[in-house]
């Protein structure tokens, strides 16, 4: 019987010998590169101490709330980038979690989002990242010592402006690569305070955009679209902060200028639009350039091009923060940066809102639906109490407009007939000064192209056509309060009544306007056409004294009052984004006093901007009261200081005209000192002939007589 025996490793080698290589064998294995890093990883604390009953629950909470940042981390050591750390005795959690995210951007902005947020009414999250954590378990145990705080450096006085003692008001243009500011007193030509000249000396540019002044005049925001918005202010427009934002198109300032917006309208960036605060520079929030789900999705890729996006509005106060979305309004916290009480407004099919001037108060119309009329709703912040409702019917659309002070607001409403093929128009006019805010209507028969209210004032005026693209229109003016007057009957003395009641002023028809710009002052009013193919015709209009002047700006596109109602500027200006514009020869801008007087012109190649500088009244209704029963006073006081202005400008042009006629006078004794010293070279020059000598000279003197005027009388 044959054994199979097995061949040990000596013969197995002997056979392979010839077969194996005498280079060494040096193992490399393709391991992932270590990461070292915790970049992407933070730590959660504040959260529930939860019972081991308990743990899987919380944790399906947590991992859910992470994970709408960004995605987890997951390993083949089946983690899931989730991690609950637990007693080992009880099994209970400990109160954090660690969470490891597959970005550094998603860790950053989990950071941001989640810190701060109310888990439950017990339990409001801190985050902060996990190196954060390292560096803190590195420091060892020991007295603690009070860093010294940094020394204080006085920010800019950003009021300063308003101390000037001519009470001038001041404007910035931008034209070419310049930016300059302009003092402007509205009667002589304006004066430079800023150009730009620290900026330019360090070679760096302090604006390549718009600029933006804030609402109480007390920053100026230059645009840097590479970099982000840059913030000015004080006597020397020193550089007070800068904001991060690329790309950046547009900046609103909040009413109080607690807060800046910053936009680059693109609809493919989640962080469209930033809002920062301005004391501390702090990056507080950021939002997409549309609502999820404000688009409709079965619109054509060009269709959806055309949608604008629904713009962020600020309350008076700057409380709150709301913008449009599908069939809600959100409404944010700004000490939060959060929905309000955790939720949107709804408001089915809205199609516009507006806050009020001065309450937290809100008003939107919907159109009709199948089971409603439309409507206009005034809402209350933050109880959403709806405080009015008015139903409107057979309407095409709407268009709201508020009073400054808040105590009106105009609905132009266009409605049209059953058959759908004719439209008219009515205003609905709501009294917020009453109780149960009462609504007027006045039915206008022709069509409403704009509509405006008196600043400081009950009257608002409107332009009105037959037909809307008629070149000769009509301005009706009309008001809130009317006077009714009792006749005397016997003993009983005539009586005048106010009563809260809309009525007619005037109209004036016939008219080439298709803007109206009312005086921040009241009373005086800018009919304006404006517009490439509009003429640029100007009509001053004083509404007390019926007073109309009537002035032009060719290619004129913007009017704009200085915030005393002093000055207006006509502007004629071109789009920053490149191109060529085909009326830049028109380019350019001039200031009128509030009576139609040109006090100054400027023309330049290519003009982009002109913003005056926003002033905002110190004084309520009995100090102003106060000052126009004191005008006279004040007009003695002013008329002392423009004869002193008026002799200080003549005293410089007599020292300039004292000067040139010096400088002149100087030039003609060196001259004639020249000539003196040349005269014997002159003379052997012309043969010994002396120009200057009388005797070589033969004088003749003719008679000339010249009849200016003849005339013959018969006798």
């Amino acid at each position: 019987m044959s054994q199979n025996i097995e061949p040990s490793l000596e013969d197995e080698s002997a056979s392979l010998d010839g077969y194996f290589s005498d280079a060494p064998l040096v193992l490399k294995p393709n391991y992932p590169p270590l990461r070292e890093s915790f970049e992407t990883a933070i730590v959660i604390t504040n959260l529930p101490k939860a019972p081991a009953a308990k743990v899987e629950k919380l944790s399906k909470v947590v991992v859910r709330l992470v994970s709408k940042i960004g995605p987890l981390v997951a390993t083949d050591e089946n983690f899931s980038g989730f991690q609950l750390p637990l007693d080992p005795e009880t099994g209970a959690t400990l109160g954090f979690a660690f969470v490891e995210y597959q970005s550094l951007d998603a860790a950053t902005q989990a950071v941001k989002s989640l810190h701060g947020y109310a888990l439950d009414k017990n339990h409001t999250l801190n985050v902060f990242p996990y190196e954060k954590a390292m560096h803190l378990a590195k420091i060892k145990p020991g007295e603690f010592k009070v860093p010294e705080p940094a020394p204080f450096k006085e920010k800019p006085d950003t009021s300063k402006w308003l101390l000037d003692p001519s009470q001038r008001d001041q404007f910035v243009i931008r034209h070419a690569n310049e930016t300059i500011v302009h003092w402007n007193d509205g009667r002589n030509a304006p004066v430079m305070d800023y150009d730009g000249h620290r900026e330019k000396e360090k070679g760096v540019a302090w604006c390549k955009y718009y600029v933006q002044w804030s609402p109480h005049g007390s920053y100026l925001a230059t645009m840097v679209p590479e970099k982000g918005v840059i913030l000015w202010g004080g006597e020397k427009y020193e550089k007070i902060a800068r904001f991060p934002a690329p790309g950046v198109d547009v900046v609103v300032f909040s009413p109080c200028e607690k807060f800046l917006m910053t936009n680059n309208n693109n609809p493919k960036d989640p962080e469209a639009i930033k809002v920062f605060s301005i004391q501390t520079g702090e990056f507080l929030r950021a939002f997409p350039l549309f609502p999820k789900g404000f688009i409709p999705d079965n619109l054509s890729p060009q269709e959806k091009a055309q949608v604008l996006p629904p713009i962020f509005q600020w309350s008076h106060d700057d409380k709150y923060l709301a913008r449009m979305g599908k069939d809600i309004i959100s409404i944010y916290d700004t000490q939060t940066m959060k929905l309000l009480d955790s939720r949107s407004l709804i408001a089915t099919g809205i199609q516009e809102f507006q806050f009020s001037p001065t309450a937290n108060v809100l008003a939107y119309w919907s159109p009709e639906s199948p089971n409603s009329p439309a409507h206009v709703d005034i809402i209350e912040l933050p109880s959403r109490n709806k405080l009015r409702q008015k139903n409107l019917f057979n309407v095409t659309k709407c268009s709201m407009v508020w009073h400054n002070e808040g105590t009106y607001l105009a609905v132009k409403v266009t409605r049209h007939t059953k058959s759908k093929k004719t439209l008219y128009n009515n205003l609905e006019l709501f009294r917020f000064g009453e109780p149960g805010i009462p609504i007027e209507m006045i039915e206008i028969k022709d069509a409403v192209m704009a509509l405006a209210w008196e600043p400081r004032g009950d009257r608002f005026a409107m332009i009105h056509a037959e037909n809307p693209s008629s070149t000769k229109v009509n301005v009706s003016f009309y008001g809130m309060k009317k006077t009714v007057v009792t006749p005397a009957i016997g003993k009983k003395k005539q009586e005048s009544t106010v009563v809260n009641e809309a009525h007619l002023i005037e109209t004036l028809a016939g008219k080439q306007c298709n803007c109206i710009f009312w005086s921040p002052a009241g009373q005086n009013i800018i009919l304006a056409s404006l517009g490439e193919s509009a003429s640029g015709a100007l009509e001053f209009y004083d509404l007390n004294t019926k007073a109309l002047v009537m002035k032009e700006h060719y290619r004129s596109n913007q009017v704009l009052w200085d915030p005393s109602g002093r000055t207006v500027v006509s502007v004629v200006s071109q789009p920053i984004q490149g191109g060529h514009f085909k009326f830049s020869m028109d380019n350019g801008y001039i200031l009128w006093n509030f009576q139609g007087k040109q006090l100054h012109q400027q023309s330049f190649e290519t003009f982009y901007q002109f913003q005056w500088r926003p002033r905002v009244s110190l004084l309520n209704e009995e100090e102003r009261a106060q000052v126009v029963k004191n005008l006279k006073k004040y007009e003695r006081e002013f008329d002392k200081a423009d004869k002193e202005l008026a002799f200080k400008l003549q005293l410089q042009a007599t020292k300039a005209k004292r000067s040139l006629r010096t400088e002149f006078r100087e030039q003609m004794y060196r001259l004639k000192e020249i000539k003196r010293q040349q005269k014997e070279a002159r003379i052997a020059l012309m043969n010994g002939y002396d120009s200057d000598d009388e005797n070589n000279y033969v004088t003749k003197e003719i008679n000339i007589e010249t009849i200016l005027s003849s005339k013959e009388e018969v006798v």
